[in-house]
């Protein structure tokens, strides 16, 4: 893979190399590489995260798998009584107000059954470090059990949870998506940003 000498590599930390075999292009948001993958055309490009990146242009990269960007992924608080269920609910709610989301997300507060209540926080899958570093970085802790992943939130739906409330979280992305023609017409070049 080629991947062109980058000034200020710090700001493409958290996007995405795209190799296609004869070129790569860096700098795609998750929302793009999800659109490309949708073309049977390229559904043989590699995908790579930049997770660090230095000064001098060395970044460290880790490789993606495709499918991730079809799924769900996220984190299932449990709680004995629904009042702690809607005070764990409030809480991260209230964090996002304050400290936007790495993504966008929806959180639930759920009832499984007469005696069980959850608040899920439902994410895109290759969200899933960002997500996991947001929680701890903002100190969400709860008293029950916690579970997470892809499985965990494939297992929630299956159980047709009653949803008490809902709430759609949004992040606040200084980096517009490029959609349709403009995006497919960009591919080739080195740099996406």
């Amino acid at each position: 893979m080629n991947i062109p000498n980058i000034k200020k590599a710090e700001k493409y930390i958290g996007l995405y190399i795209l190799d296609f075999g004869e070129y790569s292009s860096i700098g795609f948001t998750a929302d793009e590489v999800a659109e490309v993958l949708e073309s049977k055309k390229f559904s043989e490009v590699k995908i790579y995260k930049i997770h660090n990146a230095s000064p001098d242009g060395q970044m460290e990269i880790k490789g993606v798998n495709a499918e991730i960007f079809d799924l769900e992924a996220g984190m299932l608080f449990h709680a004995s009584t629904k009042e702690q269920a809607k005070s764990d609910y409030k809480k991260l709610v209230a964090i996002a107000v304050t400290h936007a989301p790495p993504a966008r997300a929806k959180v639930h507060l759920a009832q499984i059954n007469s005696q069980e209540y959850l608040v899920g926080l439902i994410y895109p899958a290759e969200a899933d470090d960002e997500f996991s570093k947001w929680l701890t970085d903002n100190k969400y802790f709860t008293n029950g059990a916690a579970r997470g992943g892809i499985d965990a939130i494939s297992q929630y739906y299956d159980t047709k949870a009653e949803v008490l409330e809902r709430h759609q979280l949004f992040p606040s992305s200084s980096l517009e998506s490029k959609t349709g023609d403009k995006l497919l017409t960009s591919l080739k070049l080195a740099t996406q940003r």
